[in-house]
């Protein structure tokens, strides 16, 4: 069996808490670590559906709103990268993978794929439950500027002028990019392209610093608001992931250049 059969749990939430009701996916086959993960998200108020296998789990995402998941890459009929993909395909919600392998290119293929986060067994309840809340967080914000509120399980329209009165004036127009940080849109060519929160983070940066070269760690902490560390390839891939939906040229990209030895700058 691919389920638990008491797969959904929500607990009463601390009255103090201003947070919405999210639904968190969780697929990995070891039950120990399913359970164990609930417990923690549960206590945030968090609704949990727990899997064992990816299609049970793409099955859930097709019924139910799902807010962030978080993928084993070893499962025992699709594998996490295979589901990562099948969600991308679709949604855009934040993807957090989970893998016992420490190899760089495990990290590189989940995020070339559209994950937004990483962690590598064993690892700490809380810190995953801080990467759950700060890509929750980040995905609110994105949600919210593009007029889109949580209520309960289901998206709604915000008011009009809600978020047009947070990000006021951020419309970025580069010589045919076109970013809109009001609604969290972006078009290239009057072609309209589809980023993740984190992506759309980077983006909205770089335009931020336009003509700059920007370092990989100012990128990384300011976007993730995390520390950063040299090994890290995360930007690298996310940035390569940015080229990739813009139809860049890797080469000789047109809009974010590489700046040798320092980082990324966005050309105007």
């Amino acid at each position: 069996m691919c389920y638990d059969k008491k797969r959904v749990r929500k607990v009463r939430r601390d009255k103090t808490t201003d947070m919405d009701t999210w639904n968190i996916l969780i697929v990995d086959d070891e039950k120990e670590i399913t359970d164990l993960l609930e417990v923690y998200l549960s206590s945030e108020g968090y609704r949990v559906f727990k899997f064992y296998c990816g299609q049970d789990a793409l099955d859930c995402i097709e019924r139910e709103h799902i807010d962030l998941a978080i993928l084993d890459v070893m499962l025992p009929d699709v594998d996490g990268f295979t589901l990562c993909r099948k969600i991308r395909e679709k949604y855009f919600f934040p993807v957090i993978m989970l893998t016992a392998k420490i190899e760089e290119t495990d990290k590189i293929n989940g995020i070339m794929l559209g994950a937004d986060d990483y962690i590598t067994k064993p690892f700490q309840p809380l810190e995953l439950l801080a990467r759950v809340k700060g890509q929750l967080r980040r995905a609110k914000q994105y949600n919210q500027a593009a007029g889109v509120t949580q209520t309960g399980n289901h998206p709604t329209t915000s008011e009009p002028g809600e978020s047009e009165a947070e990000n006021s004036g951020e419309i970025y127009d580069i010589r045919g990019l076109e970013v809109n940080v009001n609604t969290h849109t972006c078009s290239l060519y009057g072609e309209n392209l589809e980023f993740t929160p984190i992506e759309f983070e980077i983006l909205r940066y770089l335009c931020q610093h336009l003509n700059e070269a920007v370092t990989s760690e100012e990128l990384f902490e300011s976007v993730w608001k995390e520390k950063y560390y040299d090994s890290n390839n995360t930007v690298f891939v996310h940035i390569s992931r940015i080229r990739e939906k813009m139809h860049e040229n890797s080469r000789k990209p047109k809009f974010i250049k590489t700046v040798w030895g320092i980082g990324y700058k966005l050309e105007e």
